[in-house]
């Protein structure tokens, strides 16, 4: 089984390529150029560089959110794209889910610990998920939310026990609580073999759903249609 898995949650975009729980090769860039310029590019290089054919995928997966808005919009396209022109099916998983297993993958300091998946939802607030890692597995403690920062310091499963956090807001987690322990950046942030591994265990639960039915999943509205919402509050009162 060959997954073909993007990620393009945040500034960094990834792309790689996974069989049977192996690795075949990963792309990676962190230039803060668009998405829209380095996602495809990355996928077509991968596939030629292990001489692999997009009819030999037997997948694509997508980090399908929380996220940034339009780094979610032109990934899910992507793999859409792709996905159809394959005749393939598509896997959409929790960015917060993905990270966590990418972190943990061969990594022992992560045993017995909590994991606290958190990404930069801006205006005080992070995109965040609790996790519990022991043995090598991952197990989701609570479902992924947008809360202030503020409010996830709080929570009770925060305030035992060592807290890992992980995620491109886990610097956001450290400055509010410094007894939390940061991963190396390399092990930290968001990345496509995290989402391949999500995928496969979906895939083979058989959760998998057709291109035209992929769609973003963003927790919350984005800002314009927020501020629309709200004006529309303030001329109804």
């Amino acid at each position: 089984m060959k997954i073909m898995a993007f990620d393009s949650s945040a500034i960094a975009a990834s792309v790689c390529i996974l069989e049977d729980g192996k690795l075949l090769g990963e792309s990676y860039v962190n230039n803060r150029q668009t998405h829209s310029q380095t996602l495809l590019p990355m996928a077509e290089g991968l596939l030629k560089t292990l001489s692999v054919d997009l009819s030999d995928i037997d997948a694509f997966a997508i980090s399908a959110g929380p996220g940034s808005f339009t780094g979610l919009r032109i990934g899910v396209a992507t793999v859409k794209g792709m996905a159809y022109a394959a005749d393939k099916p598509c896997i959409g998983v929790s960015t917060l889910y993905a990270t966590a297993l990418s972190a943990a993958m061969d990594n022992e300091l992560m045993d017995g610990c909590t994991v606290c998946c958190a990404m930069d939802a801006r205006c005080g607030q992070v995109y965040t998920a609790l996790f519990e890692c022991r043995d090598g597995k991952v197990k989701r403690i609570c479902e992924d939310m947008a809360i202030k920062l503020t409010e996830l310091c709080i929570m009770p499963q925060m305030q035992s026990g060592r807290i890992i956090a992980v995620g491109d807001g886990a610097h956001l987690v450290k400055q509010a609580m410094p007894t939390v322990t940061l991963l190396a950046d390399r092990m930290r942030y968001q990345r496509a073999v995290g989402v391949a591994l999500a995928a496969a265990e979906d895939y083979e639960k058989g959760k998998t759903v057709a291109a035209s039915a992929l769609s973003p999943i963003y927790l919350r509205l984005p800002q314009a249609q927020r501020e629309q919402e709200e004006k529309k509050g303030k001329i109804q009162q």
